[in-house]
């Protein structure tokens, strides 16, 4: 083999990706996702042998393979000396040096700044006549075009993790060369990633000239990050304690089925029937008091987020295949086995009528608003809305709808987010709870074109004058 092959496994649904790292005899892992079997695929594909496998960080935004990895291939499992974790692991500390066969050496380096402890490591390929660095894993610290957010482990941390997130930037900036390969675990639209970039690689000669973390002093950027956060997903704050008892391998056997009666049990008792189709063909026909999480969308995101965290989920799918898809993306963010499922479609899934609501365009609600008074309710993020928001809108974020359905007034509620989906779900709600929702399937570009009345932070400048 010519060269050392990186391979990238994406899990676009939570924004992350795990790496794969070989030299056609022998390979080694970065942050494996908890369904290792992707992993395992890989290394049977390319016929190599798994020796270690390296965690950057105790993450926040889903449940590690790291150690169903390493225990079912024997490999080495490193995990920073200085975290506190339940289960034996190969302590790696910064500045130590790991060979992966005769060829690959990995040098752990200290990189804090998204967690305390958080290891960026360097590959070097000892076969190269400089031996110098070919790619570096940077995890979520150094980002493409950004870094890790530094407040999720609480406010009291932030400022002093963005300090050090600065400093770790630059760390790897001055003692990497320019044309190392930069491969973050975050940053694909993660929640864990400050500011998203639509890059989809890098090098640290790129991130030199994009990152603004290694453009400005350290008092400018810290400012302007921690200015910048908004939310994040209500999920996280249970995955660095699983994480650091050690997760293992998951159980993707098929739930038990249920029929119509089951399901309307289960609703009625308070647990989430959720319809995985696609927004439109939900809104059109659909079993009363069911949720909708399409599986086209960030499905485990925004269900980790909103669901209180035990209550039994029940997956309804078209097909099994669907039903086997949403439990592999559940799983990865500690929802381990459903309540229960079934397939096919609303006329199964009900013993009586079937429920629909409409969708329309912001066209469409421009139109509406001429001729009545409709409620137009906003579920993107408070951020979002700040930024620019539709005259008379009432922001309640998706994320609060379950405990705030109280506070939506009785009427006709137009219901929108940023381009369809979170509408959707914030309409099953409504539907649910008995208000006459009409989602919004349409991007928020087109609601200035479509002449609704818009307002912004700048409007309010001028109005408080």
């Amino acid at each position: 083999m010519d060269r050392i092959e990186v391979l990238t496994v994406d899990t676009p649904s939570l924004g992350d990706r795990s790496y794969v790292v070989h030299d056609g005899r022998v390979a080694f892992v970065v942050d494996p996702q908890r369904d290792i079997d992707r992993v395992l695929a890989l290394l049977d594909r390319h016929g190599v042998e798994l020796t270690h496998v390296f965690e950057t960080h105790l993450h926040n935004d889903y449940l590690t393979g790291g150690l169903a990895l390493a225990r079912a291939t024997g490999a080495a499992y490193h995990v920073n000396a200085d975290d506190d974790v339940e289960f034996e692991r190969s302590p790696v500390r910064d500045g130590e040096v790991v060979a992966v066969g005769p060829r690959m050496r990995v040098t752990a380096l200290a990189t804090p700044g998204h967690t305390f402890t958080h290891l960026s490591y360097a590959l070097a390929d000892a076969d190269a006549e400089d031996g110098s660095t070919v790619a570096v894993f940077s995890g979520g610290s150094l980002l493409y075009g950004a870094t890790g957010r530094p407040d999720l482990l609480g406010p009291e941390h932030t400022r002093d993790l963005a300090r050090l997130q600065h400093g770790s930037a630059h760390k790897l900036a001055h003692l990497l060369p320019d044309s190392t390969g930069v491969y973050p675990t975050h940053g694909f639209g993660s929640f864990c990633s400050a500011t998203q970039s639509d890059a989809v690689e890098s090098t640290i000669g790129r991130e030199r000239q994009v990152n603004s973390v290694l453009s400005q002093d350290e008092g400018t950027w810290v400012q302007e990050l921690i200015d910048g956060l908004g939310d994040y997903p209500a999920y996280y704050a249970h995955m660095a304690a699983a994480n650091a008892a050690g997760p293992g391998a998951p159980d993707l056997s098929p739930p038990s089925p249920a029929d119509a009666a089951e399901l309307r049990r289960r609703i009625e008792s308070g647990e989430w029937v959720v319809d995985l189709r696609n927004r439109t063909i939900f809104a059109a026909a659909h079993a009363p008091g069911t949720l909708n999480f399409g599986l086209d969308g960030s499905f485990a995101t925004y269900l980790g987020w909103m669901v209180a965290w035990g209550t039994p989920v029940t997956l309804l799918g078209e097909t099994a295949a669907d039903v086997a898809d949403a439990q592999r993306e559940l799983v990865r963010i500690g929802i381990d086995r459903p309540a229960a499922h079934a397939t096919g479609g609303p006329e199964r899934w009900s013993e009586g009528e079937l429920r629909s609501f409409p969708t329309g365009t912001f066209a469409d609600l421009a139109q509406v608003r001429h001729h009545r008074e409709v409620i137009v309710l906003d579920v993107r993020r408070t951020d979002e809305h700040e930024e620019a928001r539709i005259a008379g809108a009432v922001n309640i974020p998706l994320q609060d709808l379950p405990a705030r359905l109280g506070d939506v007034p009785p009427g006709e509620v137009w219901v929108h987010c940023a381009s369809g989906y979170r509408a959707s779900v914030a309409a099953s709600f409504l539907d649910a709870a008995g208000h006459r929702p009409v989602a919004v399937d349409d991007d928020f570009d087109n609601a200035p074109p479509a002449g609704l009345d818009m307002e912004s932070p700048v409007d309010d400048v001028v109005n408080d004058r």
